[in-house]
């Protein structure tokens, strides 16, 4: 249960019985009116604006129709008390009962808590990392792939139909330089060249690529090497791509990253998209001959004005309008995504979601543009920009890796730390927000590790019940018995808080799906865990607070319904971010 959307849907129907006794005019507008959790845990555990928001059009003062509205929803089975506030907030506390149905409601449902049809199967695409396929992945590529990943499966908990897309940007001149720099690496495997410094300039310089020359030259010999042949090269961009992908997909396999579908922006190209993209838009008188002013912070010596293809980006937002055609008569970048996101809408994607580096940053306002324009309104496109990762060791940078010529691999950071550390790592910053990532830190057992702090509050749910198997049968321990203990047991404000957190994990799956911002998650079971830990602190402090109580079976199995509840719903939000919660802590 959604319970912020639950009681919302309880005071609308208040409204409206309102509004049937002409207590209130009809008709009122409520798309405003909110049902939320207060800022401040003594204010209650729901509030509502509905009195503020309606006042005007119901001609009322806002605390008159506040009370009014109070009244009512003070008659609710489940509403203990209601509070006016400040200008006309109406403030609610819940009986405890209620929190307690949610904790059986937690322990009947198991893993499928938090489930919901929010999302109607409404069809969404999420690409992500589509990296160029030019050398292995490094640790900002991993921040992208994890905030991806992780917000597909929020997506699919919520309720949307999911497909995960790979961008395989197969065209142009860095692929070229890749297949010119495997031929280079093909000729050093076959001794027919020394690679030094300088022999690597204007090529990849990776040692990634070593592999790839070998097996080019085990495969072909030298015959293959002419770079300056047009078709031999595109031979070799295909070799390469190919090579390079795999290596790609095994440092998403470590990842835990799978993909749905890998689509071509070379076939893309040969398939007629471009051309056909650019129709439409000129059939809708969207793109003109023109000339470009001077870029702004560039001398215009250095800039040669000449007529081109530019698309009215204006029209929809955009600062400037676009050039879909370079000098040489190529289609720009933005030409082929303009074609490639037509391509998704088509294919029946009206929401899609580009997770891109912070550097592209640049580029949203015209792709946005691009994609109002050729889905003719009906199409959204929300780009999640990822910042920068820092890595660090102890506080000092690490040091770049030789294998990959230029950064730190992100196969390298995995091998470290472990798969679901990175992926935890990845979340706890919202993606358009700087992250730190000290390899010690994280792998530190302490409060202000995340992961740690998360995991050990499963580790430690997994060994109350271990011990309560001791005194309890296998099947008094289940998810559906405990969920008939006598749960009225639990009367503690530090079990009700717990419970309370646990409570909203639906609200929080449905809004952080709706806000595109799995990170939401992270932070959530940050908070979960801190009470689990708080009211463990309080059994060490207390003995009668204590989950497990001889003589005292059935507070006891009360309480190991709090437990089990509370890592049911750890290790939930774990699956969302594509982490694998623990039994126990090494």
């Amino acid at each position: 249960m959604n319970l912020f959307n639950h009681f919302r849907d309880r005071l609308i129907a208040i409204i409206g019985e309102l509004a049937a006794e002409e207590s209130i005019p009809s008709g009122l507008d409520t798309t405003r009116v909110t049902v939320e959790p207060p800022r401040e845990e003594s204010l209650g555990d729901i509030t509502t604006n509905a009195a503020m928001i309606l006042a005007k059009p119901a001609a009322m003062k806002p605390r008159d129709l506040a009370a009014l509205l109070a009244g009512r929803l003070d008659g609710l089975d489940s509403v203990a008390a209601t509070e006016i506030a400040g200008p006309g907030f109406i403030n609610m506390r819940l009986e405890n009962s209620f929190w307690r149905q949610r904790l059986a409601e937690i322990l009947t449902a198991g893993p499928a808590y938090g489930d919901s049809g929010f999302g109607r199967g409404c069809k969404v695409n999420v690409e992500f990392v589509s990296t160029n396929p030019t050398g292995p992945l490094h640790v900002g590529h991993g921040r992208g792939a994890v905030v991806g990943d992780a917000l597909a499966s929020l997506l699919e908990k919520a309720g949307f139909d999911v497909t995960r897309e790979y961008y395989v940007n197969d065209a142009g001149a860095q692929v070229e330089m890749l297949a010119r720099s495997a031929a280079a690496r093909a000729g050093e495997a076959l001794g027919m060249v020394e690679l030094d410094e300088e022999a690597l300039q204007g090529l990849y310089p990776g040692e990634y690529l070593k592999p790839v020359g070998e097996k080019l030259a085990s495969q072909f010999g030298a015959q293959r090497l002419n770079v300056d042949d047009a078709e031999n090269l595109q031979f070799l961009v295909r070799f390469c791509i190919d090579e390079m992908l795999d290596l790609i997909r095994a440092d998403l396999a470590v990842l835990g990253v799978e993909f749905d579908v890998f689509t071509s922006e070379k076939e893309l190209v040969e398939a007629g998209a471009v051309d056909a993209a650019l129709k439409f838009l000129a059939g809708r008188g969207l793109i003109y001959t023109g000339v470009l002013e001077p870029p702004k912070g560039k001398k215009t010596d250095d800039w040669e004005p000449r007529p081109q293809a530019l698309f009215r980006a204006t029209e929809f937002g955009d600062d400037v309008d676009r050039p879909l055609k370079k000098s040489d008569g190529s289609w720009t970048y933005f030409a082929t995504d303009i074609a490639y996101h037509m391509d998704k809408f088509r294919r029946g994607f009206e929401t899609m979601i580009d997770v891109w580096g912070a550097d592209h940053g640049g580029y949203v306002k015209r792709m946005r543009a691009a994609v109002e324009a050729v889905t003719e309104g009906a199409g959204e496109l929300d780009v999640k920009l990822c910042q920068m990762v820092k890595l660090t060791e102890g506080g000092q940078p690490v040091k770049m890796s030789k294998r990959a010529g230029a950064f730190v691999t992100l196969s390298e950071v995995i091998e470290r730390v472990g798969r679901d550390v990175v992926r935890f790592i990845m979340l706890t910053r919202k993606n358009d927000a700087h992250l730190d990532f000290d390899l010690a830190k994280v792998t530190e057992q302490s409060r202000e590790n995340p992961v740690f702090y998360v995991q050990y509050a499963h580790a430690r749910s997994c060994s109350v019940l271990r011990h309560a198997a001791e005194v309890f049968l296998p099947g008094e321990l289940s998810p559906s018995a405990l969920a008939r203990a006598e749960l009225d047991r639990l009367t503690d404000p530090a079990e009700l808080a717990l419970i309370k957190v646990m409570a909203s994990w639906p609200s929080l799956v449905e809004s952080a799906a709706l806000a595109h911002e799995p990170h939401r998650v992270a932070f959530y079971l940050n908070d979960l865990a801190a009470r689990f830990h708080m009211l463990w602190n309080k059994g060490n402090e207390n003995a009668d607070m204590r989950f497990l109580i001889p003589g005292k079976r059935a507070l006891s199995a009360a309480r190991l319904a709090l437990v089990r509840g509370t890592a049911i719903v750890i290790a939930s939000g774990l699956k969302v971010m594509g982490v694998i919660p623990v039994q126990e802590m090494k």
